[in-house]
């Protein structure tokens, strides 16, 4: 089983990337291959509306999500992980999700199919405030990201109240809960 976390934060060891990294723990645990994938530290430019992905199903623009389709074809799960930043997910994970467009256009209009595996994923996201839709609209998206590439969302880990820099470890039960969400979602 290949399992992808896809790092959405710029913040490298913060507290988003210490929960996907427990989350990834559990993940091998139960004998998964694992692969991380930290957006902010790849090139990719956002989605322009080209619309040339309507005829093939791929992007003409030329950057790192040359690398990243295969990647979200083939794994068996996926692991999205995200600070909330004015209550959505980060602009750099956010242009890897817009330039989808180009497996949403192979699935829903070239009709293509993506996989004949059952795919499931799972969301971690952290944020600051404890604002009681401050996830909301991230779920929406991540939702609607799995569902374009033909990813089921079967789980999540949200964590409010949680700002400074790997101050999550001082949090009672997330990063437990992370390795417990890597675990069930290999199950």
């Amino acid at each position: 089983m290949k399992v992808l976390g896809i790092m959405g934060s710029p913040r490298i060891k913060g507290n988003t990337d210490l929960l996907l990294d427990e989350a990834l723990k559990g993940v091998q645990s139960q004998g998964a291959e694992i692969e991380k994938i930290i957006v902010d530290k790849l090139e990719i430019a956002p989605c322009k509306e080209y619309y040339a992905c309507l005829r093939d199903g791929n992007c003409v623009i030329r950057d790192d999500m040359d690398s990243i389709y295969p990647k979200l074809i083939e794994a068996d799960r996926i692991i999205v992980a995200s600070p909330i930043f004015f209550y959505g997910v980060t602009s750099q994970l956010k242009a890897l999700i817009d330039r989808c467009q180009a497996i949403w256009a192979r699935k829903y209009v070239l009709k293509q199919k993506l996989s004949d595996k059952e795919r499931k994923g799972a969301f971690i996201a952290v944020g600051a405030t404890k604002g009681k839709q401050l996830f909301d609209g991230s779920i929406l998206v991540i939702k609607y990201f799995f569902q374009a590439i033909d990813v089921k969302y079967v789980d999540e880990l949200l964590i409010r109240g949680v700002d400074k820099k790997a101050e999550i470890k001082e949090h009672p039960t997330a990063l437990s809960q992370a390795l417990e969400l890597g675990k069930k979602l290999t199950q």
